[in-house]
């Protein structure tokens, strides 16, 4: 499926007809194998018209579906394949050039956005803006991560804490949770054992769970969490490469901003301000 063409279904979602976001969900179901089938094949399977069809793509910006398919043809033949785990060669165990490392750090992000359900992230990001307190927790070598989207966090709202910053008082920091706090977790394997009991606590406290992961533990994300956001973590050693998972936490962000509005433009201004009173950047 051609990466802009999820991008814009995506981006223009909440703007189509009913009828044009069932087809436009359909689309999202078979990103693999949409050069497979015509426009009429899909409107049939969506259950809408052909006219619906032709609407939506006009409205993403096609002249048609032919349009589309040049479209995916072009990136998949300029696209290596993905692969979710890269083997290693011993003379190319790290990877063996800029290129190689770069080409898999694109291909993370072009996965991971490709297939990132909008419906999701707005979902995400309405837990966010509704809840008392929000809460990061990341584990081990994700603890950086998570304190990196509590900082990006706090700019945007109020109430936004990391959670376990000192492992000895996991029970003083749980105790200060409350239903509807939302609690971000970013987890990749191996997991620590004490983070089961946490998300078995944060569910019987109705906490709302968001969790980013990798894409092989999406089954076990879904049992703890609202909502799961995937990400690709290919890497050629040294552990999973953390590209996709900090561009997620960004993008949570910039999501929960736009739901925000003004409210979170007015504490961007205020921490802005402090900085100038306090004379501590340059």
């Amino acid at each position: 499926m051609s990466i802009r063409l999820s991008l814009r279904i995506q981006e223009r979602f909440d703007k189509l007809s009913p009828a044009e976001q069932k087809l436009a969900r359909l689309i999202l179901d078979h990103k693999d194998d949409i050069l497979t089938y015509s426009a009429t094949e899909m409107a049939e399977m969506a259950d809408v018209s052909k006219a619906t069809a032709a609407r939506l793509f006009r409205s993403l910006g096609y002249a048609d579906f032919n349009e589309v398919r040049e479209q995916s043809r072009e990136e998949r033949n300029r696209t290596e394949p993905y692969r979710y785990s890269v083997a290693a060669r011993s003379e190319t165990r790290f990877g063996k050039s800029i290129g190689a490392h770069l080409d898999l750090e694109i291909s993370n992000l072009t996965r991971t956005f490709e297939e990132l359900r909008s419906d999701r992230l707005r979902q995400a990001a309405e837990i966010i803006k509704d809840a008392p307190k929000v809460w990061y927790l990341g584990l081990g070598p994700e603890e950086g991560i998570a304190r990196h989207g509590r900082i990006l966090m706090s700019r945007l709202r109020h109430d936004v804490t990391q959670i376990g910053l000192n492992q000895s008082s996991w029970a003083e920091d749980l105790a200060m949770t409350g239903p509807r706090d939302a609690f971000v977790v970013i987890s990749l394997k191996p997991r620590p054992r004490i983070l089961r009991p946490i998300l078995e606590y944060a569910r019987t406290t109705r906490v709302n769970t968001i969790i980013l992961t990798d894409q092989t533990s999406l089954v076990w994300a879904q049992k703890h969490a609202r909502v799961v956001l995937p990400c690709h973590v290919s890497s050629h050693g040294l552990g999973p490469s953390y590209t996709s998972i900090a561009s997620a936490i960004r993008l949570l962000a910039v999501a929960f901003a736009e739901r925000a509005g003004d409210q979170a433009a007015e504490r961007l201004e205020l921490i802005a301000e402090i900085h100038e009173e306090l004379d501590d950047t340059e």
